[in-house]
This record gives C-alpha cells, sequence and structure tokens, in this order.
C-alpha cells in the first residue's frame, strides 16, 4: 500500500509518499480501506517531535473507509461496512487494521468525508465542555483556537446546549465565519488583548468556563480570564510554547483547572466515551451539529496539508484523501 512517511521528525518536509507493506487483520480487528484522513492537532505534533513506532512511522489518529476484512472472532462489523476510527498511529495510509472496538459505523447516506472529521473533535470538545468542565445553560464559555477542529465543534456544542459562547481567532475575517456556528463574541488574539476583552465582554466578572488547547502564556491567560470559582479545561498544547502557567491565579480566586485526553477516556470509561461519540456522529448525520472541511488533499502531497495547518488559515479541518 501507499503511505506518508517519516524516517525522523521535522517540519511537513520530513513527510514522504512511499509503498509500505500492508497491515494485517488480527483474530479481534478489521482490516479498513481509507477513503478520508482527518489530520487531528495531535498528528502535527508528532511529526514536529513525537515518539516514533517504527522507521519508517506512519502519523494519524483518524480516518474513515469501508471494511474489507475482518477477523476471525468479530461478530459485530461485516465487510462492505463503512466506519470511522481512531488509533495511536497509522491513519495516513491506504489502509488500516484496528481493532474492530475502535470502530463507530457510518450511518447510512452520510458523507464518508464529514464522517472522518467527528471523533476527535467532536468527542474532545464534548468532554472538555460537559464531562470535565461542568458546562450549564446560561453561563459563559471562552474557546480558544474557535477556528479549529476541536474550537469548532465546542461553539456548536456549548450554544446549542445554552451557554453564551466566546471565542478566540487570529483574523476577524474568520470570526466572522464562526458566527454562523453559533459564536456570540470573536476576539482577535493579534489585535486584542483577549483577557480583558473576555472580562470586558462579561461586565467585569470573567467567563465560568475556558476551553484551551494552546496551552503556554494562552493557558496562563484563560485563567487570569475566569471568573470567581471559574473552571479551565487545558486540552493541549497546539501553541507549542514551553512557558509554565502561573497556578497561582487558580488558588486566588477559588478556580480549578483540568487536563483532558479523551484517548484515557476511550481506554480507562470506553464505555461511556464510545456511546458519547456515537451520538455525536449521528447529531451530524441528522444535520443538528456541522463538521467543517476547510480543504482536501490527496494523499501524496500529506506535507503540503501539514504545511496548511501549520499556516492557520484553516477553518475546522484539513483532510487527506488516498
Amino acid at each position: 500500500m501507499k503511505a506518508a512517511v517519516y524516517y525522523e521528525t521535522g517540519p511537513p518536509s520530513v513527510l514522504r509518499y512511499e509503498d509500505v507493506a500492508d497491515p494485517a487483520c488480527t483474530d479481534d480487528g478489521v482490516l479498513i480501506a481509507v477513503e478520508a484522513i482527518s489530520i487531528e492537532g495531535g498528528d502535527t505534533l508528532n511529526r514536529g517531535g513525537g515518539a516514533m513506532a517504527a522507521k519508517p512511522h506512519i502519523v494519524g489518529y483518524q480516518c474513515a473507509g469501508t471494511i474489507s476484512e475482518t477477523g476471525a472472532s468479530v461478530s459485530d462489523r461485516s465487510a462492505g461496512q463503512r466506519v470511522v476510527t481512531s488509533m495511536p498511529f497509522g491513519s495516513h495510509a491506504e489502509l488500516v487494521a484496528v481493532p474492530a472496538a475502535a470502530t463507530w459505523p457510518v450511518p447510512e447516506g452520510m458523507d464518508i468525508q464529514q464522517a472522518a472529521a467527528i471523533p476527535i473533535a467532536f468527542g474532545t470538545a464534548d468532554d472538555c465542555l460537559f464531562e470535565f468542565g461542568k458546562l450549564q445553560a446560561g453561563e459563559t464559555v471562552l474557546i480558544q483556537a474557535g477556528g479549529g477542529g476541536v474550537g469548532l465543534a465546542a461553539i456548536q456544542l456549548a450554544k446549542r446546549a445554552g451557554a453564551t459562547v466566546l471565542a478566540t481567532a487570529s483574523s476577524d475575517e474568520k470570526l466572522e465565519r464562526l458566527k454562523e456556528f453559533g459564536l456570540d463574541h470573536g476576539i482577535n488574539y493579534k489585535t486584542d488583548d483577549f483577557v480583558a476583552k473576555a472580562r470586558e465582554l462579561t461586565n467585569g466578572a470573567g467567563v465560568d468556563l475556558v476551553v484551551d488547547s494552546v496551552g503556554g502564556k494562552t493557558l496562563e491567560g484563560s485563567i487570569a480570564s475566569l471568573k470567581y470559582r471559574g473552571r479551565a479545561i487545558s486540552v493541549g498544547s497546539a501553541g507549542r510554547d514551553s512557558h509554565k502557567p502561573d497556578l497561582g491565579m487558580l488558588s486566588a480566586g477559588n478556580r480549578s483547572l483540568t487536563g483532558v485526553f479523551l484517548g484515557a477516556e476511550l481506554a480507562m470509561q470506553r464505555e461511556r466515551a464510545y456511546a458519547m461519540i456515537a451520538r455525536l456522529i449521528d447529531d451530524v448525520a441528522k444535520g443538528e451539529l456541522r463538521v467543517n472541511i476547510d480543504k482536501t488533499f490527496p494523499l501524496s502531497d500529506a506535507a503540503g496539508a501539514h504545511e496548511y495547518i501549520e499556516s492557520r488559515q484553516a477553518l475546522g479541518r484539513v483532510l487527506l484523501v488516498p
């Protein structure tokens, strides 16, 4: 099969399009002919300096396609069935072999590219807002990096739950586009002090909840944006900023900070997390939530796709198509 691989971590240019051995289907697994690959934020971080399972390494957390083979002990999946799946690595390829339990059926009639972009982004957003963030109707939430996959999902989910939604992005144009997904107030972090703006928009009180996927100095500002007893959720370090936030602001306002990683929930609380993601897939299929695919690239140009993501131009997800 063909795959996008690299032999060392680094910039997007380390990616190569090469022939590699086909993966083997295990007794409890399925083999999927990949039709759409959603490039997740962690994919670019891993390529930039993360762990490599092998040389060459195939990066990628999420993809969707059609099952071509099932393992001997698999009874709830079948050849020809369309599914979306997540995995520790390996999605940037024409074929993936994963446990059957790590797949979600794609509803009849749903676009496979839409399905490919749901589990990690929407599942992470849902957990950040509700399972760990405890967001309630009438509260105010600030979502950092609102134009990213998790941010765009979080805006929709928070608005649907009856919250007032603030979000940051790098341009006024992007913020204007986010209004159609439920954004109430946009903050251009390049031209405005987002902490001051968040407090201004809440009459000086601060927000009830912040969802922060950027980390570093941004996370420190997120904590400063909270009202008394507000909650901050840290869900990654997309900003690649090594700054250690001043956590003294937490106790000063009886605020809380929680780290969230969807992969841990899928491992430790699988039944709950799996059902939550299945519900979100159905919600997208019914038109109650929207996936925004900004751009698609051929798998052979994975380097170009990664470079485009890192340019911060995208609104929503960027896909690879084998």
